[in-house]
C-alpha cells in the first residue's frame, strides 16, 4: 500500500495540509495576541469617553443606521473615526484574516470529511484512514488543533475585545468575504463566550461545550477519533516509557488532545460514567494537571467540575491517600538522584555508555516523570487561589513531596546537562560507528594472523613448538572475522559471540595458558570483539527515546516561575550560565511539536512559526541573563560613587609627605574588587558558547551587549523620565536646575560607560550614542503622535526594540513623554504674554519685575543634558506645534472671518477704499482707524496664534545657533565640508524647508488687509511693549510670526502685503506732510521698523521695502531712532 504521506497519496497530504495550517495559525493567533490594541479593552474612563461612540460591540448589528447617524450628526466624532481608522485598519486586517482562517480551517476539515464520506479518495474511507498509524494521528489532531485555537482565542483575547475588533474591521474594511468564509460566519463562530481568563471569573454555563459547537462536525468522526484516543497508543509511546510507572507520562500528550476532544461530545463527561473512569483509569490515574498545547495548563479538578461522570471518575486520582503516595514517590527521586553521580568528571566514558545505556535511560525517564509531575501540580498558574479545595489540593502536593523550588530547579539544571552530554557522546559515537568497528575487524584479524604465524614455527616466539592444526585455525578464525559484514549487523552480530566462545575454548582445550604471549594475543582479540558487539547496538533509537524522555515543552510557560532562581544562582555564581544553556536547549526541543506537521507538509509557514517561538525563547534567554548587566551596573553605580565622592584626583606634580593621602588605598581596593566582580560577569556569560535555539543562532558577546543596551535604556530613560518633571505654578522655573542635575547624572552614566567598555570588551561610546539617541527620538516620535493623525505605534516606530525596549511611562500631565515636558516648560517660561525678548542679547525678560528670565545659556545646558540629538528632537517638536498652530489660526479665520458675512462686507468695503494699491488713501488716519475698530473682536486669537508661532521660531533660531556652534566646536572639518558643500549648491536649493506640511490650507486674500492694522497699536518708544499696559505684545515673536504665516501662502500675498504696508505709511505720512505734523506717527514708525525686520530676518536685499516706501521715508525714520 502507499505511504499515507507520501506526496502522491491525495487523501494523506490533505489532511496533512490541513493539521500544518492549524499548528501555524495558532502561533500566528499568540504572536497576535500581545499586539491586541489597548484602545479596544476600553479600560480607561479616558478611552471610554473619547472612544466609546466609535468602538462597538455586536450590539452594532441590531442597529447600524442609529450609530452611523450618531457619527454624522458630530463632525468631530468623524474626524475621530477616520483618524481612528488610519492607525488601526492594518492591525485589524491582521486580525481579521486571522479570524478568518480558523473558520476557513474548520470549513476544510468539514469538507475533507465529506470527500471521504463521498469516495472522492479512492479506496479511502473514515474508516481505512483511521486505521492507518499516520492517518490516525493526523485526524485526531486535525480536531484536536481546532479546539485548542478556540480555547487560545477565548483566554488570549477577551470576547467583548474580539467583538470591538470584528465591527470595527466591518465598518472600515470593503474586503469583507472571501469564497469560504464571510463575516457573518465568522462572528457567529468567535462572538463572545462570557469567558474571562481572569483570576476568580465565574465560568459560564455550559463553557466550553456550546462554543465549541458554534460550527457542527460529523458526530460519528467525534465519536471515532475519541475511541481512538480512548483505546490506542497512537504515537507508540509506551516503547518509550516501559515501566507502568511511567504510563501516564507516555501518554501525556495523547491525553491532552482526549481533553479537547471530549468537549465536542459533552454527554461522554456528563453521564458516560463507565467511559470516563475508563478515561481516568488509563490516562489520568495519578495526575490531575495537564498542558494542553506548548505549556497551556489546564486543572482538570476544575475544568471538569460542572461533569458530573467525569468528576466521580476524577475523585478516585484525588484521594488523599494517592496524592500522598505519588508526591512522595516523585519527591523520592527529586531527593536521591543518581545524576549528580553521573555527572562528575570524567565519569561519563564511552566504554559506561555503551555498557549501561539501559540504566542511563532509566536514570533520565525517573528524573524527568518526576520533574514533570512536580512542575505541573505546583505551578501557581493550575490553581485558582480563590477555589478552596484547589487550595488544599496544591498544600498536600507541597507538605507531601517537601516541595523545595530551588532543589527541583537544580535538577532540572543537571538533568538536562546530563542528557545534553549524553546525547552529544552519542551522536560522535554514532558518526564514528562504522569507522570503529571496522578497525576493531581488522585489529581481531591481523591478531589471529599473527598467531597463526606463530604456530607455523618460522616465526621465533620462546618455546612454541610448530602445530599445524592450530595454524590453520587461526588463519580459519582471521579470515572469519574478516569476513564479518557491517551492513549485516544482525548475522555479524550473532558470528562476533561465536568466535568469542571459540577463542575461550580454544584456550582451555589447547593448553595455551602456560604461554603468556598467546594468552594476550587471544585476550586482545576477544576484547577487539566484544567492542565490535558493542559499537554495532549504538543504535539511533537511544537518541529518539531521550528526545521523547526529554520533552519540556509542557514547561513552556511554568518555566518563568523559576526565573527568580536561575537569575539569583547566576548572581551568585556566573558560570552557571553553562548549565543554563542545557535547560534552554532542552526547552527548545519543544519547537519539535508545532513544527513537525508544517515541515513534513513543506509549508512556507514554517520559517514564521520557526521564527515566532524561535524568538519566544530567546527572549525568554535575554530575560533570565539581563540579571548579568543589572548587576554589573549596580556594581558600576558604587564605582562612580566611589570615583566622584571618595577617591581624589592625583595631580601632576605632589609632595612625598602627601602621598600616602592620595593612595587612598581601601577606596581604591573597593573599586578593584568591583571591577573584578563586573569582569566576572562578563566571563559568566561569555562561558555560554554560541547556541542555536530554534533556528535563532544566540551569540554569548552579542546577547551581553544586548543585555547591557538594554539596562542603559532602562536607567536612562527612567532618569530622564524622573528628572524632567516640572511644577508650572513654582515661583521660580525650575528649569535651569534640573537641567543642570539631569547633565550630572548623564554624565554620570557616560563616565561609568567610558570606565567599564575595557573590562567587558565593548565599544562603549558607540553604544551610548545609538542608545541615547534611540531614547530621545522615540519620546520625540511618540510626543509628536498627538499631531499626527496616522499614529506611529511601537511595532511601527523604527526606535522601539524587542530585544532593547524602550520603557514607557504614565504621562503626568499633557505632555507624553519627558521631552513634551522640557518643550513645553520652555514655552511657558518664555511666553510672549509675560516675557519680552531682546534679540540682541539673545535674553527673556520679564514684563513686570523686569528681571532676566532666561538666555541662550538655556539651550547649552540643554545640549549638556540631552546632547545634538535633545536639541534636534525639541526642533522637531516645535514644528509640529507650530503646524497645530497654525492650523488653529487657519480655523479661526475662516470661523471669524471668510463665514461671518457682516466681517466678510466690512473687508470688501475696506478693499475698495485702498485701491489701488500703489496710490494713497484719502483721509487715512480715519480710514484706518474705522477699519480697525470695526474689527476689533477679531484681533485677541488672531494676535495670539501669530505670537505663539514667532515665540516657537525664536526657540528654533536659538537651537540651530546652539547646533551650528557645537558643531563647529566639535567637529570643525565636518562642518567646513557641509558649509562648503551648501555654498556649492544654487541658492534655491540651500533652503532646508521642513516636511511637515498639513491637509487643508486656505489660500485667501482677504486675511492679508487684516494684518497692516495691527501696526496702529505700536509705539516706537517702546519697542518691546505695547502702548496699553493691558494689552502685552513681544515685538519679535510677532514679527516672525508673521512671516512664518506669510511663508505658508504664495509669495504673491506677501507681495500684496508688503504693498498694503507701504500704502499704509505713504498715505499716513501724505496726510502729516498736508496737516504740517512735523512728528512721524507712531503707527508709521512701527510699520517701519516691520520693513527693517522683514528684511534683516529674510535676508532680502533693501530694495523690496524701498519698492513700497520712499527711500527718504526710511532716512526720516532713522533720524527719528
Amino acid at each position: 500500500m502507499v505511504d499515507f504521506l507520501a506526496e502522491n497519496n491525495l487523501c494523506g497530504q490533505a489532511v496533512l495540509r490541513i493539521v500544518s495550517r492549524g499548528n501555524a495559525i495558532i502561533a500566528e493567533l499568540l504572536r497576535l495576541s500581545e499586539f491586541i490594541p489597548a484602545v479596544f479593552r476600553l479600560k480607561d474612563k479616558s478611552d471610554q469617553q473619547k472612544y466609546g461612540d466609535i468602538i462597538c460591540d455586536f450590539s452594532y448589528f441590531k442597529g447600524p443606521e442609529y450609530y452611523d447617524s450618531k457619527l454624522e450628526a458630530k463632525p468631530d466624532l468623524q474626524d475621530l473615526d477616520d483618524e481612528f481608522r488610519e492607525n488601526n485598519l492594518e492591525i485589524l486586517s491582521r486580525f481579521y484574516l486571522a479570524f478568518e482562517s480558523v473558520h476557513k480551517y474548520i470549513v476544510d476539515l468539514i469538507r475533507y470529511l465529506d470527500d471521504l464520506y463521498e469516495g472522492v479518495y479512492i479506496q479511502q474511507t473514515l474508516e481505512t484512514v483511521l486505521l492507518n498509524e499516520d492517518g490516525k494521528q493526523l485526524l485526531c489532531e486535525a480536531l484536536y488543533l481546532y479546539g485548542v485555537m478556540l480555547l487560545v482565542i477565548d483566554q488570549k483575547m477577551e470576547g467583548e475585545v474580539r467583538e470591538r475588533m470584528l465591527v470595527s474591521y466591518y465598518r472600515y474594511s470593503a474586503a469583507r468575504s472571501s469564497a469560504d468564509s464571510n463575516l457573518d460566519d465568522i462572528c457567529k463562530l468567535l462572538r463572545s463566550t462570557g469567558y474571562s481568563s481572569q483570576s476568580g471569573a465565574k465560568r459560564p454555563a455550559n463553557y466550553p461545550e456550546s462554543y465549541f459547537q458554534r460550527v457542527p462536525i460529523s458526530s460519528t468522526f467525534i465519536s471515532m477519533v475519541i475511541g481512538r484516543l480512548r483505546s490506542d497508543d497512537i504515537y507508540n509511546q509506551v516503547s518509550a516509557y516501559p515501566l507502568p510507572e511511567h504510563r501516564s507520562t507516555a501518554l501525556a500528550n495523547q491525553a491532552a488532545m482526549l481533553y479537547v476532544c471530549l468537549y465536542f461530545i459533552p454527554s461522554i463527561l456528563q453521564t458516560q460514567q463507565a467511559k470516563m473512569r475508563e478515561i481516568v483509569d488509563k490516562y489520568f490515574p495519578d495526575n490531575w494537571v495537564i498542558s494542553v498545547y506548548m505549556g497551556i495548563t489546564v486543572n482538570l479538578v476544575e475544568a471538569w467540575e460542572p461533569y458530573k461522570a467525569a468528576k466521580i471518575a476524577l475523585n478516585y486520582t484525588l484521594d488523599s491517600a494517592n496524592i500522598r503516595e505519588q508526591s512522595r514517590y516523585d519527591s523520592a527521586n527529586i531527593r536521591e538522584p543518581q545524576i549528580q553521580q553521573l555527572l562528575k568528571e570524567g565519569f561519563l566514558r564511552e566504554e559506561i555508555i555503551l555498557d549501561n545505556v539501559p540504566k542511563l535511560l532509566n536514570c533520565l525517564r525517573d528524573c524527568n516523570v518526576s520533574i514533570r509531575w512536580l512542575m505541573l501540580h505546583t505551578a501557581d498558574s493550575a490553581y485558582d487561589p480563590n477555589n478552596k479545595r484547589l487550595r488544599q489540593i496544591k498544600d498536600q502536593v507541597i507538605n507531601d513531596s517537601k516541595y523545595n523550588p530551588k532543589i527541583l530547579f537544580q535538577v532540572l539544571l543537571d538533568t538536562a546537562q546530563f542528557e545534553f552530554t549524553l546525547k552529544e557522546m552519542f551522536k560522535k559515537m554514532l558518526s564514528e560507528k562504522q569507522l570503529k568497528w571496522e578497525s576493531y575487524r581488522a585489529e581481531g584479524s591481523e591478531r589471529m594472523t599473527e598467531l597463526a604465524e606463530v604456530f607455523s614455527g618460522v616465526k621465533p616466539l620462546t618455546r612454541v613448538e610448530k602445530n599445524e592444526n592450530l595454524q590453520a585455525w587461526f588463519r580459519e578464525i582471521s579470515k572469519q572475522i574478516e569476513s564479518l559484514n557491517y551492513e549485516d549487523s544482525t548475522a555479524a552480530g550473532r558470528k562476533t559471540v561465536q568466535l568469542i566462545q571459540a577463542l575461550v575454548e580454544v584456550q582451555e582445550f589447547h593448553q595455551l595458558e602456560s604461554n603468556l604471549q598467546v594468552c594476550q594475543f587471544l585476550a586482545d582479540t576477544r576484547k577487539f570483539l566484544h567492542q565490535m558487539i558493542r559499537t554495532i547496538n549504538i543504535k539511533e533509537e537511544v537518541l529518539i527515546t531521550m528526545q521523547i524522555v526529554g520533552d519540556l515543552s509542557y514547561a513552556w510557560q511554568i518555566i518563568d516561575s523559576f526565573t527568580s532562581i536561575m537569575q539569583e544562582s547566576i548572581r551568585v555564581n556566573p558560570s552557571m550560565v553553562t548549565k543554563l544553556r542545557a535547560t534552554f536547549l532542552k526547552l527548545a526541543s519543544a519547537l519539535d511539536l508545532p513544527l513537525l506537521r508544517i515541515n513534513q507538509a513543506n509549508s512556507p509557514d514554517l520559517l514564521s512559526v520557526s521564527q515566532f517561538y524561535s524568538g519566544e525563547l530567546v527572549t525568554y534567554v535575554r530575560k533570565v541573563l539581563q540579571i548579568i548587566p543589572e548587576s554589573m551596573f549596580t556594581s558600576l553605580a558604587k564605582i562612580i560613587k566611589l570615583q566622584i565622592h571618595a577617591i581624589m584626583e592625583v595631580p601632576t606634580r605632589l609632595d612625598k609627605d602627601k602621598l600616602k593621602d592620595y593612595a587612598q588605598l581601601g577606596a581604591r581596593y573597593e573599586v578593584a574588587k568591583l571591577t573584578h566582580a563586573i569582569s566576572i560577569f562578563t566571563e559568566g556569560i561569555l562561558m555560554m558558547k554560541t547556541t542555536l535555539v530554534g533556528i535563532i543562532k544566540v551569540d554569548p558577546k552579542q546577547l551581553l551587549e544586548d543585555g547591557i543596551r538594554k539596562e542603559l535604556v532602562r536607567r536612562v530613560a527612567y532618569a530622564l523620565h524622573k528628572g524632567l518633571i516640572f511644577n508650572p505654578k513654582a515661583k521660580t522655573s525650575e528649569l535651569m536646575p534640573k537641567l543642570k542635575e539631569m547633565a550630572a547624572t548623564m554624565d554620570g552614566f557616560y563616565r561609568a560607560f567610558e570606565y567599564i567598555q575595557d573590562y567587558v570588551s565593548i565599544y562603549g561610546l558607540k553604544i551610548w550614542q545609538e542608545e541615547v539617541s534611540r531614547i530621545i527620538n522615540y519620546n520625540v516620535e511618540q510626543e509628536c503622535n498627538s499631531f499626527l493623525r496616522t499614529k506611529i505605534q511601537d511595532w511601527q516606530s523604527v526606535y522601539q526594540s524587542t530585544h532593547i525596549p524602550i520603557p514607557k511611562f504614565p504621562a503626568v500631565d499633557e505632555s507624553a513623554t519627558f521631552i513634551g515636558r522640557l518643550c513645553r516648560e520652555i514655552l511657558r517660561i518664555t511666553d510672549p504674554k509675560a516675557t519680552c525678548y531682546m534679540d540682541q542679547l539673545n535674553t527673556w525678560y520679564d514684563l513686570k519685575t523686569h528681571q532676566e528670565v532666561t538666555n541662550n545659556r538655556l539651550f547649552s545646558e540643554i545640549q549638556d543634558t540631552l546632547g545634538t540629538f535633545g536639541l534636534n528632537g525639541l526642533d522637531r517638536l516645535l514644528c509640529f506645534m507650530m503646524v497645530k498652530e497654525l492650523q488653529n489660526f487657519l480655523s479661526v479665520f475662516q470661523k471669524t472671518i471668510l463665514r461671518d458675512k457682516a466681517m466678510v462686507d466690512v473687508f470688501k468695503a475696506m478693499l475698495s477704499a485702498v485701491n489701488p494699491v500703489k496710490g494713497i488713501v484719502a483721509n487715512a488716519s480715519k480710514g484706518y482707524a474705522n477699519a480697525v475698530a470695526k474689527t476689533q473682536r477679531i484681533w485677541g486669537p488672531y494676535l495670539e496664534s501669530i505670537m505663539k508661532v514667532g515665540q516657537m521660531q525664536i526657540l528654533r533660531q536659538q537651537i540651530a545657533n546652539e547646533l551650528n556652534y557645537s558643531c563647529k566646536f566639535d567637529s570643525k572639518h565636518l562642518a567646513a565640508a557641509l558649509e562648503n558643500l551648501n555654498k556649492s549648491v544654487a541658492p534655491s536649493e540651500r533652503m532646508l524647508v521642513h516636511a511637515y506640511y498639513y491637509d487643508r490650507m486656505i489660500h485667501s486674500g482677504e486675511n492679508k488687509y487684516l494684518i497692516h492694522c495691527q501696526f496702529c497699536r505700536f509705539s516706537y518708544l517702546q519697542r518691546m511693549t505695547c502702548r496699553k499696559a493691558t494689552d502685552p505684545v513681544d515685538w519679535s515673536p510677532l514679527v516672525l510670526g508673521l512671516l512664518t504665516l506669510l511663508k505658508q501662502f504664495h509669495s504673491r500675498y506677501t507681495e500684496q502685503f508688503l504693498a498694503l504696508i507701504g500704502q499704509f505709511i505713504r498715505s499716513v505720512m501724505e496726510q502729516c506732510t498736508s496737516q504740517k505734523i512735523p512728528d512721524m506717527p507712531s503707527d508709521v514708525v512701527g510699520a517701519l521698523m516691520f520693513l527693517e525686520d522683514y528684511v534683516r530676518y529674510t535676508k532680502l536685499p533693501r530694495k523690496v521695502a524701498e519698492a513700497h516706501v520712499p527711500s527718504f521715508i526710511f532716512d526720516e525714520f532713522r533720524t527719528v531712532l
